[in-house]
C-alpha cells in the first residue's frame, strides 16, 4: 500500500487496537497524521482512538512506529535484531520495568502489521515540549524565546539526571543478555569500533572518507579499554525527550541502544550541544550549562567521576558522521538534493569531526 492511503491506515490501526482492546466495540480511528516517508528513520504516526468498553465511551491518543523500507539508520548490534521497531520496543520495555526513566505506556509489538505489511508498535502520547532539530532548538523555540535562565539549567540537570538513572540499570540483572554481541578477547569499545568500521565501509560502497578513516585509527589507538559497560540509550540528547514544566516527562528513541561504557551516551550528548551552538556560531543562551557544567553534573547523579570524557565524544562523532553516509545517501534517493552532490562525505558531521580531532578536512561541507 501507498504510505499515504489514509483508509489502509485506519483498518490497520483498528486491527490492532482490536486485538490490544478485545472489549472494546464500535472501535474507530480519528484524527490520523500520517508522516511523508523519507526513509531516513522509524515512520511515526500520532492518531486518536474512540471506541465503548464496560458501557462508557472513551477516547485516547497514540504514538506508532512503523518499521522504514530500507531499514533503519544506526547498523545492527545483534542478530535478531534487524529490526528497529522490535528492539526499539522490548529495550523500552526493559526500562520501563526498571523505573529509572518515565517512558510512555507501551502496546504490543506486532511483526507485520496489516495491510502495512511492515513492524509496528505503538504507546501513549505524552503530552509536552520537543526542543526541535530544525530550526535548532538553540536558534529559535521555547528555550530561546520564553525560558527564564533559571528554567534552561532545569531543562539540562533533569535530562541529565535520567541519563544518570538509565545508567544505574545492572543489565545482566535487568536480564539485557540478548542485547550482547560482544566477542571473548575484545573490549567492549573495540567490538562496536568494528560494528561501525563495517557499517560505514558497507555504507560508503567504496567511495573514499579519509576524515573516518583517521577517527578510526585515532579510537582504537586510544582505546581506554573501560570494561564498566552498561545500558547506552545510543541517541542520548535533549530532543529525544519529551519535556513537561522542563522536566523529563518521556525519553523516546533507542533504535541505537548498545552495551558500553556509559560514558558513551555522555559523548553523545555533548557533541549534540557542541554542534548546535559552537559549530554553528551560536552564543549559549543566559542559565544553560556549559561542557564542564554538564560534565559535572551528570557526576553528581551518577556519584562517580567520569573517565575519558574527550574520547567519548571523537567517538560519538565518529558514530554521528557514519550515519550520515546512510543519511546523505537517503537524501539524493528521496530527491532532496543531486545524484552528483555525494552529501554522505562531505558534510557538516565530517568538518565537526576533523575540527575535534585537530586534523585538515579534504572535504568541504557542502550541508
Amino acid at each position: 500500500m501507498l504510505p499515504t492511503d489514509q483508509e489502509g491506515y485506519e483498518i490497520a490501526l483498528k486491527n490492532y487496537l482490536s486485538r490490544e482492546k478485545p472489549g472494546a466495540s464500535n472501535l474507530k480511528i480519528t484524527e490520523l497524521d500520517i508522516p511523508v516517508a523519507t526513509g531516513f528513520s522509524n515512520e511515526t504516526i500520532i492518531f486518536t482512538a474512540q471506541w465503548e468498553e464496560e458501557g462508557k465511551d472513551r477516547t485516547e491518543k497514540f504514538v506508532g512506529r512503523i518499521e522504514p523500507k530500507d531499514g533503519g539508520m544506526f547498523p545492527v548490534q545483534h542478530s535478531g535484531l534487524e529490526k528497529s521497531c522490535y528492539l526499539q520496543h522490548r529495550i523500552m520495555q526493559t526500562v520501563a520495568e526498571q523505573k529509572v526513566a518515565p517512558m510512555p505506556k507501551l502496546l504490543s509489538f506486532e511483526e507485520n502489521l496489516e495491510p502495512l505489511g511492515r513492524s509496528f508498535f505503538a504507546m501513549s502520547f505524552v503530552e509536552g515540549e520537543i526542543p526541535s532539530d530544525n530550526p535548532r532548538y538553540t536558534v529559535e523555540g521555547f528555550l530561546v524565546d520564553s525560558s527564564s535562565p533559571e528554567e534552561r539549567k532545569l531543562l539540562i540537570e533533569d535530562g541529565l539526571r535520567v541519563m544518570a538513572g538509565i545508567h544505574s540499570i545492572k543489565w545482566k540483572e535487568a536480564g539485557l543478555e540478548w542485547l550482547d554481541s560482544s566477542k571473548a578477547g575484545i573490549s567492549a569499545t573495540q567490538h562496536q569500533i568494528d560494528i561501525w568500521r563495517d557499517y560505514s565501509l558497507s555504507e560508503l560502497k567504496g567511495r573514499e572518507h579519509p576524515v573516518l578513516d583517521e577517527a578510526f585509527k585515532w579510537l582504537e589507538g586510544n582505546d581506554p579499554k573501560d570494561e564498566r559497560v552498561g545500558l547506552s540509550w545510543g541517541d542520548s540528547r535533549i530532543g529525544n525527550i519529551i519535556w513537561r514544566n522542563y522536566r523529563a516527562a518521556a525519553v523516546l528513541d533507542w533504535e541505537a541502544c548498545s552495551l558500553l561504557p556509559t560514558e558513551a551516551d555522555l559523548g553523545w550528548w555533548l557533541m549534540f550541544d557542541r554542534m548546535s551552538f559552537d559549530d554553528m556560531g551560536v552564543e549559549r543562551m543566559e542559565g544553560y550549562p556549559t561542557r564542564e557544567e554538564m560534565i559535572s553534573i551528570y557526576e553528581t547523579f551518577t556519584g562517580e567521576a567520569t573517565r575519558d570524557v574527550y574520547y567519548w565524544e571523537v567517538f560519538a562523532t565518529m558514530r554521528f558522521c557514519s550515519i550520515f553516509i546512510r543519511l546523505g545517501d537517503r537524501l539524493v534517493e528521496a530527491g532532496f538534493m543531486q545524484e552528483d552532490s555525494n552529501p554522505a562525505v562531505p558534510n557538516m558531521v565530517t568538518a565537526s569531526l576533523a575540527k575535534h580531532l585537530g586534523i585538515d578536512n579534504p572535504t568541504p561541507s557542502i550541508l
